[in-house]
């Protein structure tokens, strides 16, 4: 990805939409091969939304919520692999995340990388005996401090765009007996024997290309095939000094997780829009099958049957509320208001249910050709159930709710 970028700014809406029939066109091979449509990056880089969300001291557009909800949801339509990929970068330099604590040289090395050459960057957080960390739990995955720098070691699953990120945030804990900033104030091992450290949290700024890192090809899922989310496994990767960031203590973890309600925001309404984005996809392909549809014994389109258009106005009807719900709440959080950002999550859990209840209507009313493979609907079926595993999955959000309004 070494091509110069356009200028980094709100795009145009008739460049998305371009993109977006571009990328579609290549969608279903790489659905069926498994294989992330890396040629999508390269073009995203050229026409300047790569570093979105980059400060524009470094070149980027510090694009609001608002801005990337759109755009997140135009590329999906198109293929929404390229748009998971893209929104774990953006979600990277959002304004939210640029607070928590990153050294100012390690964070320049990623902003300018981002925004000049292409750069992906992701979080890897979930672990094969943990599973996601946003149900409490601490990392398997270990930082060594060795006097001069830090040493990695770990294991982390389902990490969207492996094969093609150059920067992986990896979520770990620090090894407490090398940590010269770890805690040893208290703790005690025994009742009389020696005091105990409390492990840091945090994340480390792995370049990708590092030595004794292995991407281990494990993903092969229903849905969101050519996201390439593989295992990645650090076998003693050095890191610099500065590649630490955020480090909390162990018993600081909670009072982290209250603060970072406008970061969940943003993931949520990211995730919210590129899943409303598939479901729009199907939508389009029903609405021009059943136009195209025209059954011998009937002699007209399907289109023109009082029954299908009942049934076409309430997937639109479905989708135009989700969207709006998605649209309304990024400009409610772009503002700051912080109630806003704390419903972040039951938008989240509202439209992605709502755009698998959408496609799966569509499937319904079209029986046979909804589930065959040659069809888009199939592809965008298996695609937006995904919605589901994507943190914060319902229960948690009912169940938060639950103890908001039950619990004094």
């Amino acid at each position: 990805m070494s091509s110069a970028p356009a200028s980094v700014g709100p795009p145009r809406q008739e460049l998305l939409a371009d993109l977006a029939a571009e990328f579609a066109t290549t969608a279903a091979e790489h659905d069926r091969t498994g294989t992330f449509p890396a040629a999508n990056l390269v073009r995203l880089h050229e026409a300047g939304l790569v570093g979105l969300t980059v400060p524009v001291a470094y070149g980027g557009g510090d694009a609001d919520l608002s801005t990337v909800v759109d755009v997140l949801a135009a590329i999906a339509r198109g293929d929404p692999a390229t748009a998971l990929v893209l929104a774990m970068t953006y979600l990277a330099h959002a304004r939210p995340s640029r607070g928590a604590g990153w050294p100012e040289p390690a964070y320049a090395r990623i902003a300018r990388s981002t925004v000049d050459e292409g750069a992906m960057v992701n979080h890897l957080r979930v672990e094969p005996d943990l599973g996601t960390p946003a149900r409490g739990g601490l990392p398997a995955t270990t930082a060594r401090w060795t006097g001069d720098g830090w040493e990695l070691t770990g294991h982390k699953i389902y990490s969207t765009g492996a094969p093609v990120l150059r920067w992986m945030l990896v979520w770990g804990a620090t090894d407490p007996a090398s940590d010269p900033g770890a805690d040893r104030s208290g703790n005690p091992a025994a009742p009389d024997g020696p005091v105990s450290a409390e492990p840091r949290v945090g994340t480390f700024l792995v370049p990708a290309d590092a030595p004794g890192i292995e991407i281990v090809r494990t993903w092969d899922h229903l849905g969101m095939r050519a996201t390439e989310s593989h295992d990645v496994v650090f076998d003693r990767v050095y890191l610099d000094a500065d590649a630490a960031v955020g480090l909390t203590p162990v018993s600081g973890l909670q009072d982290l997780a209250a603060a970072g309600s406008m970061i969940a925001a943003w993931g949520g309404l990211a995730i919210s829009a590129i899943y409303l984005g598939v479901a729009e996809a199907a939508r389009d392909w029903l609405i021009g099958f059943l136009h195209e549809r025209v059954p011998s014994n009937l002699g007209k389109p399907l289109a023109s049957l009082p029954r299908f258009q009942t049934a076409v106005g309430e997937i639109d009807v479905t989708l135009t509320t989700a969207r709006m719900l998605v649209e309304t709440t990024a400009r409610d959080v772009d503002t700051g208001d912080v109630a806003a950002a704390a419903r972040g999550n039951a938008v989240k859990s509202t439209v992605t249910n709502a755009a698998i209840n959408a496609v799966g209507a569509a499937v319904a009313l079209i029986g046979n050709p909804g589930l065959t493979r040659t069809n888009p609907l199939e592809r965008h079926y298996r695609n937006v159930l995904c919605a589901r595993v994507h943190t914060p999955q319902d229960d948690a959000v009912h169940a938060a709710a639950g103890r908001a309004l039950l619990v004094r």
